[in-house]
């Protein structure tokens, strides 16, 4: 129960935070990390709904392929 109370962050940290990521990067280059890693997201969701589909795929000729060769 104590580590919820560690992972929780109040408004005050979240504007601490904020203000050193506006302070260490700037203002342009924010958007554009943002973004990037928006694409990166969506990248890794495709990736595995991709990689969901193809086994029952796979499963199903490499059943007829044993068949085939019996």
């Amino acid at each position: 129960m104590h580590t919820l109370t560690i992972l929780a962050l109040s408004w005050q940290h979240i504007l601490i935070v904020a203000v050193l990521l506006l302070i260490l990067f700037g203002g342009k280059k924010i958007p554009e990390m943002m973004r990037g890693m928006g694409s990166g997201i969506k990248e890794f969701k495709d990736a595995i709904k991709e990689d969901e589909k193809p086994e029952s795929k796979t499963e199903n000729t490499s059943s007829s392929s044993t068949t085939n060769s019996n």
